[in-house]
């Protein structure tokens, strides 16, 4: 058996991560309690959990793109949705262009080793413009913000996805041409669009229930969570060791 070593650092750094956040979890009283920054901890280890998955499974290209999208959604989703729990204004449209900049150039560098450096940084600039388009036309991610233990996905919501879907296959379809030696960008274009919007879509859905939690787990809770997060990590730590223990050779 033969495993690239790329996902076995991948697989490393994840686990080095979850421990870190394990820690801070199983630190709640030390971290402030209720009022700490636990809230916006758990806002983005969740929606780092719910995109990477799903852009990492959707798109086929390797845990790194899942790893990379995942943690730069999730951070700056989680900073956006904490402000708007708070019942304060927006981030003004600099602040937002920067957010939806970290965005689009994680999952450029996700891609770039498949499709080249021509084809991500197009993707990133376009995806960026498209992304303060909608800000600056108030689709923003608080939109018709809910915090409650049931699914919503209102009529608004459900055109930004739309929206969202056929902008990034557009978004795709432009930096294909752009980037010549791109072979079945149609096919690419087509896997993007859609898997942003079954992700987005489902993120929106759910959006309450994480809202819900993010604000209202206790803290018996947070200290289990925590435990759990420090044993995955654990587990992906030590893949690099069993990896040796059963001569697994590493490319």
């Amino acid at each position: 058996m033969i495993m690239d070593h790329h996902t076995v650092a991948a697989v490393s750094i994840a686990g080095s991560c979850l421990d870190v956040l394990g820690t801070l979890y199983l630190a709640y009283d030390l971290l402030g309690g209720q009022h700490g920054p636990l809230r916006l901890l758990t806002r983005a280890v969740t929606y780092s959990i719910v995109f990477g998955l799903g852009y990492g499974l959707g798109m086929w290209l390797g845990p790194f793109l899942g790893l990379i999208t995942g943690a730069a959604t999730g951070v700056t989703i989680s900073i956006e949705m904490n402000r708007t729990a708070r019942g304060l204004k927006h981030y003004s449209l600099p602040w937002e262009a920067f957010f939806a900049a970290i965005r689009s150039f994680a999952f450029a560098a996700g891609i770039y080793k498949v499709l080249g450096i021509e084809f991500a940084l197009a993707f990133a600039v376009l995806a960026t413009a498209g992304q303060v388009v909608a800000y600056s036309r108030g689709m923003r991610l608080g939109t018709d913000y809910s915090a409650n233990r049931r699914p919503r996905f209102t009529r608004r919501q459900f055109w930004g996805t739309v929206t969202r879907t056929f902008g990034y296959l557009a978004t795709a379809l432009i930096c294909g041409l752009l980037a010549h030696h791109v072979a079945h960008v149609w096919d690419f274009a087509l896997r993007v669009g859609i898997v942003v919007g079954v992700v987005s879509g489902v993120g929106i859905t759910f959006n309450p229930y994480i809202e819900y939690y993010a604000d209202n787990l206790p803290q018996r809770w947070l200290g289990a969570i925590g435990v759990g997060l420090i044993f995955v990590g654990f587990a992906l730590q030590s893949l690099q060791y069993w990896l040796t223990i059963f001569d697994v050779r590493v490319t």
